[in-house]
């Protein structure tokens, strides 16, 4: 029996942007959270601008991870790079029901509270093409990511919007700091993963 080759990581360019977003928006499509603020398909299609606003600096970083083909994405955020809140609040108004917003936004204010507040590596967006799943293209991501974060001798930070995730990322050492819900929304879970001094 062959062995299941793994794909490469490699890190996105700007030139591959557009390809970058449009695997977290294929990966993000059954997530409970992101489905419940878009919830039919033609608004969470527009919904691209808004995870670019989220977790698109992780390309002018150098820090957005792709697998193989664009198979699977990951968009660190480096300390001190921050999402681009103003961008992001005029893709949600452009793009979510207004009965969801006040929802939202309550959900986010409680997101940045749980943020840590020192130097920390933030995953704002992790996803594999629903194709793709369940091959080990996340483990793979997460490991090369963390190789990174665990160098610079850093914590890092997510929070999970699907509960199916918590476990990779628990495998990785991260731990549930707590759980936000409000109204209707589906569960977010704030996670950190402690710094680690590489031997």
């Amino acid at each position: 029996m062959m062995a299941r080759s793994i794909p490469e990581i490699t890190i996105a360019s700007e030139n591959e942007r557009s390809k970058v977003l449009h695997t977290i928006l294929m990966g993000f499509s059954t997530d409970p959270f992101v489905r419940w603020i878009c919830p039919d398909a033609l608004s969470y299609s527009k919904f691209i601008g808004a995870f670019d606003a989220f977790g698109g600096g992780a390309i002018d970083n150098s820090s957005a991870y792709v697998c193989g083909d664009f198979k699977g994405a990951a968009l660190w955020l480096p300390p001190a790079q921050e999402s681009d809140e103003e961008r992001f609040i005029r893709e949600v108004e452009a793009n979510v029901l207004p009965e969801r917003h006040e929802t939202l936004f309550r959900v986010l204010e409680e997101m940045e509270d749980y943020h840590p507040h020192g130097d920390c590596w933030y995953l704002p967006l992790i996803a594999v093409d629903p194709v793709y799943q369940n091959q080990g293209i996340g483990s793979q991501m997460m490991k090369y990511a963390l190789d990174k974060v665990d160098s610079d001798a850093l914590p890092a930070y997510l929070e999970s919007s699907n509960p199916k995730n918590i476990s990779l990322y628990e495998r990785y050492g991260f731990e549930i700091m707590g759980r936000i819900q409000i109204a209707d929304a589906p569960p977010i879970h704030p996670m950190i993963r402690e710094k680690r001094v590489q031997s």
